[in-house]
């Protein structure tokens, strides 16, 4: 019988602790160092999702980590995608296809039966990787959601992989979190915790020296470094909404570009590269604030709830701002949910992207969107129609949109046409996410805005997880680590 591929899982405390950034820079880490290294995620729950290369769609985070090791992103490095619709249902992807929407009570029922699928999914990975990097969703802790676990420690268990944990200190409380998570982990799961990292640190780590101490006596976990907080780490695409604050351009640009933050946000990493323009504020609009009536443009991002997210805007004013903005003479951009939001109608009798029902759109657009269909999961490659500048995308969408701004498109696309705008060109739509990664189409639209685009964004990104993996080999013990997920190879293993 072969041995089993060297994996190892890092599970954290919480969400939001650097789990998903951990495992990318680790990933470029070791595979600077010559290994094969594949990114694994059992389960997600995020409305930032990715195209993989086999079509079908995967939680961002996974896509980063994917690129960090320089392999294409798989539906296998993320088997299942929780994207919620509302605050107790999430549309269900398995291996990159939709199929279906569960209330939260249903899924915690049914979760089990994906754990064949996701040990498929990664035995099809482990078997091309010299080595696989797992990350965990939420904590170990929440022993409340155990029973059929199957993104933390039931998965490690089921496919027998040893799991380190990380400790976010920046929420402070972190002795007790780790010492917390100890005490209310069984003693075969105690056990599968090989030992613990503190990320996200600030200030002198020699003063937390006794902390880590305190923990390893009160767990018997051994310390495998201390991460310092990287401000590089915030030019990666996020996968939670929390993160929406961290690009808020310099008070000085001489363009503002707003941004309302929906209930249902989606794909807000489209926005990332913008936020990173000297030239440009990037203003994310909480909810019961106004928009900024200096704004020059206006983007409604992508929504997992168009019509959900219709009545949220509404009810927060934001209707009546646009409205405002657009009088002004102020352009106003909207990306795939953003776009159909902009149109005179927007119909889902079915409930297929939340609930059922028909809506007034804002008027923005003379155009119509019926959620209906198969979902479209697609890359795609195209031209700007206004400045005859190449794009790349992708497009995660239900519905189709007809009408008669459909006749002023904004892109070409593989010889078909994508979105619509308003007579004056002011308003725009289009289902195309990605768009702004693009430094050829973003330095054309910034120009049409009068601002001049210094950015070059991918090598910006690269350059990101280069710091990052040398970041981590100086304040981890990364052979440690590997030796760690060596250590599966000598114990039993279904995978």
């Amino acid at each position: 019988m072969p041995r089993p591929t060297p994996a190892l899982m890092i599970q954290a405390t919480g969400s939001n602790a650097g789990k998903s950034t951990l495992v990318a820079g680790l990933a470029r880490a070791l595979v600077r160092r010559g290994l094969k290294v594949a990114p694994f995620k059992p389960q997600n729950m995020s409305n930032n999702a990715a195209i993989a290369i086999d079509g079908g769609e995967i939680g961002r985070a996974q896509a980063v980590q994917a690129r960090a090791a320089r392999v294409p992103p798989s539906v296998h490095m993320n088997p299942v995608l929780l994207k919620p619709e509302t605050d107790t249902g999430a549309q269900v992807i398995l291996r990159g296809k939709r199929i279906g929407t569960l209330r939260a009570k249903n899924y915690l029922d049914r979760k089990a039966e994906l754990l064949p699928a996701v040990l498929e999914s990664f035995a099809h990975l482990a078997r091309n990787a010299d080595i696989v990097l797992v990350e965990g969703a939420g904590s170990p802790a929440e022993i409340n959601l155990r029973a059929g676990d199957i993104a933390n420690m039931g998965f490690a268990a089921a496919a027998d992989v040893p799991v380190v944990l990380a400790g976010d200190i920046d929420r402070g409380g972190v002795i007790a979190s780790i010492v917390g998570t100890h005490a209310v982990l069984p003693l075969d799961e105690r056990a599968r915790i090989r030992g613990f990292l503190i990320n996200k640190f600030r200030g002198d780590a020699g003063l937390f020296d006794s902390g880590l101490a305190t923990i390893t006596r009160m767990t018997g976990w051994p310390a495998l470094g201390v991460v310092p907080w990287l401000p590089q780490a915030a030019w990666l695409p996020a996968e939670d909404a929390l993160d929406l604050e961290r690009s808020n351009g310099t008070p000085s640009s001489s363009c503002v570009i707003a941004v309302p933050m929906l209930s249902r946000i989606a794909n807000f990493d489209d926005l990332d590269p913008l936020g990173m323009e000297p030239g440009v504020t990037l203003v994310f609009v909480r909810p019961g604030e106004p928009i900024p009536a200096n704004a020059d443009v206006v983007i409604l991002p992508g929504s997992k709830s168009t019509i959900g997210d219709l009545t949220f805007l509404r009810a927060q004013g934001w209707d009546i701002d646009i409205a405002a903005h657009v009088r002004r003479g102020g352009h106003v951009l909207g990306l795939c949910g953003g776009y159909q939001m902009l149109g005179r109608v927007v119909s889902d009798p079915d409930g297929v992207d939340g609930p059922a029902g028909t809506v007034d759109g804002l008027g923005l657009l003379d155009v119509e969107t019926t959620m209906r269909g198969d979902k479209s999961t697609t890359q795609v490659r195209g031209v700007h129609c206004a400045t005859k500048t190449p794009v790349d995308g992708y497009e995660i969408h239900l519905g189709r949109t007809a009408g008669k701004d459909c006749a002023r498109p904004v892109l070409t696309l593989d010889g078909r046409s994508d979105g619509a705008q308003s007579t004056d060109g002011r308003v725009q739509g289009t289902y195309v996410h990605g768009l702004f990664t693009g430094d050829a189409f973003r330095k054309a639209w910034l120009k049409n805005l009068g601002v001049a685009s210094s950015l070059a964004y991918e090598t910006r990104i690269d350059s990101a997880l280069d710091t990052l993996a040398d970041h981590l080999e100086a304040h981890l013990d990364i052979d440690r680590l590997l030796n760690i997920a060596h250590s599966r190879q000598s114990s039993n293993s279904a995978a």
